[in-house]
């Protein structure tokens, strides 16, 4: 259980970039699929060839950045439909990351990579790993709290809930979209750097249907813990992430289910996710148990009573108030 733990917190990562894309800027970005393998494959090369893996890591994060680089320029530039621009650049990663990879796999066994330490102890799927995991995880949700918080970040989400309103405040729709997609799928290389290091390969088809882990994972977490305050809802993307895995986990437990229907299993988890999104009834029953739930004990705020000698009173409600005030 703890190794799943493990990999939510890794996938968590891939989460948070997903959450920026569909949750934030508004934009299906299927470009995930392809970007994680471009990370895990071009970290994987640079570790088999002696590479430092700190260097590999940050290569493999500034190529899922450079593929959703591709992406932006499609949309943008080009003017193509965001959806049809991602799956091109999916399309064509594929042949990419085949180039970059040599081949259809790369094992990593007996190469130093950022898990040695652990496994050399034995840490790996031990609460260690998940401290530390857990820690990397944090530290991207509090800067993707801060980017967001910036100037920059408010402009990114203002362009995702409504780019017309956020032209006409002179918003550049073109810059912001390209850097919150070079971000997002950064952030999506690398989870596939780090997944990679952890098991030990990169496979050609490490990516497909990520898409879907990633859509989970935001749901689940906006479920668990509500959308009302950003700080908890990406806390709760990196929650829905770990939830997902462990209910992958414990599915697989099942004597009817194999390791090949996880994709089933992954499908079914985002429809009763969406089920629950969108239900009204189960959303007040889910509320009643989330920390974020409004509380009735709070009183309303008292009513204050304009003060008619402000300078932001009317001439007419001044006048009037003067006059009141030396009948009585």
């Amino acid at each position: 259980m703890l190794a799943a733990i493990d990999q939510g917190l890794i996938y968590a990562v891939l989460a948070l970039g997903v959450f920026l894309t569909f949750r934030i800027l508004n934009f299906a970005d299927l470009t995930v699929d392809a970007s994680f393998t471009t990370g895990g494959g071009t970290a994987a090369v640079l570790i088999s060839n002696g590479v430092s893996p700190y260097v590999a890591t940050l290569a493999g994060l500034l190529a899922g950045a450079a593929a959703g680089g591709v992406t932006a320029f499609l949309h943008v530039v080009c003017r193509i439909d965001p959806l049809l621009a991602s799956i091109l650049t999916m399309l064509g990663l594929y042949s990419i990351n085949l180039r970059i990879m040599g081949g259809p796999n790369i094992p990593l066994l007996n190469r130093t990579t950022l898990f040695s330490p652990l496994l050399q102890q034995r840490l790996i799927g031990t609460w260690v790993s998940v401290a530390i995991l857990a820690l990397v995880a944090l530290a991207l949700k509090f800067a993707i709290d801060w980017f967001l918080a910036t100037d920059f970040g408010l402009a990114v989400m203002a362009t995702g809930d409504n780019p017309a309103m956020a032209a006409s405040f002179g918003v550049n729709s073109g810059r912001t979209k390209t850097i919150a997609l070079m971000l997002a799928n950064g952030l999506v290389g690398l989870c596939g750097a780090l997944m990679a290091q952890y098991s030990g390969f990169a496979d050609i088809g490490g990516g497909t249907g990520l898409i879907l882990v990633g859509l989970a994972s935001v749901i689940l977490g906006g479920a668990l813990l509500g959308t009302r305050y950003m700080f908890l809802t990406t806390l709760g993307v990196v929650v829905g992430s770990v939830a997902y895995r462990l209910v992958i986990f414990f599915a697989l437990k099942a004597p009817f289910l194999k390791a090949q229907d996880m994709k089933v299993i992954s499908a079914v988890i985002v429809v009763i996710a969406l089920v629950i999104s969108q239900s009204k009834r189960i959303r007040e029953l889910v509320g009643k148990f989330s920390i974020s739930r409004k509380r009735d004990d709070i009183p309303e705020p008292m009513t204050v009573v304009p003060n008619p000698f402000s300078p932001l009173a009317s001439i007419d409600a001044t006048t009037t108030a003067v006059v009141d005030g030396g009948d009585n």
